[in-house]
């Protein structure tokens, strides 16, 4: 009777299920979304194995997660990274920095300022513009920077166009103001910068929101047949862990 109690309570106190993700259009374009419950679900940030290797595919991750007893719910990248896929702002993994923050400007989307960092702490996330996350300095237990930020405090990045001609396949994270939810989306069709931060910023309703990629955007979400499978290797991976079936 004990360890029967013993293990019902272990089920109980344990985040056993995978976040849920659909299907939602907006003005014509197409998005998968995920959204995630920090009080239940376990997110983590991925970079490398034991062996000090790159994961680089979900597949790869999922079989080094396997060892534990463990598997991916939903993952998908986690910003952005140079050639040897190493973080190019900051990255925090189990506590572990592999790479500091970086607030100055500079070419591409992460210097489109304001950036920002994606930040899960102890059962919340929040996305942090770049600049006052280095005066809060939050406890994070895991962080990716990543940039530009796609929503600020409610508005929009100032320098995203409404007639923009830059369409990709783009995938991000928002988060809520009390930090329980986090939500990620992948366009299922090229968007713009505006497309995109409009979607968080009026249907998703999250405060802030932080733009992953565009060019190697992936999910895995197997309960909707979405397996993320492609040929380039992927630098930081976000996702759910959940028990090993």
């Amino acid at each position: 009777m004990k360890l029967w109690l013993t293990a019902l309570l272990l089920c109980l106190s344990s985040p056993l299920i995978a976040a849920e993700c659909r299907e939602q259009t907006y003005k014509d374009n197409r998005y998968v979304v995920c959204d995630v419950d920090l009080a239940s679900e376990d997110l983590r940030l991925f970079l490398k194995d034991d062996a000090d290797e790159v994961h680089g595919y979900f597949s790869s991750l999922n079989s080094a997660l396997k060892e534990n007893g463990e598997r991916l719910g939903f993952a998908m990248n986690a910003g952005m990274y140079h050639d040897d896929r190493a973080p190019v702002g900051l990255y925090l993994e189990n506590g572990k920095q592999e790479q500091r923050v970086i607030t100055s400007d500079g070419p591409g989307n992460f210097g489109l300022l304001p950036n920002g960092v994606f930040c899960i702490g102890e059962n919340r996330a929040d996305v942090i513009e770049a600049r006052k996350f280095v005066k809060r300095t939050p406890q994070c237990i895991y962080a990716s920077q990543s940039g530009p930020m796609l929503v600020i405090d409610g508005y929009l990045h100032p320098r995203f166009l409404i007639d923009s001609t830059s369409r990709y396949i783009r995938n991000g994270v928002g988060t809520s103001a009390d930090g329980r939810n986090a939500t990620f989306a992948i366009s299922r069709n090229t968007v713009t910068f505006h497309e995109f931060g409009t979607f968080y910023r009026d249907v998703l309703k999250t405060p802030n929101a932080l733009f992953f990629d565009g060019n190697i955007s992936r999910l895995y979400a197997p309960d909707i047949g979405s397996y993320g499978v492609g040929w380039n290797k992927l630098g930081p991976i976000v996702g759910t862990v959940i028990p090993a079936e």
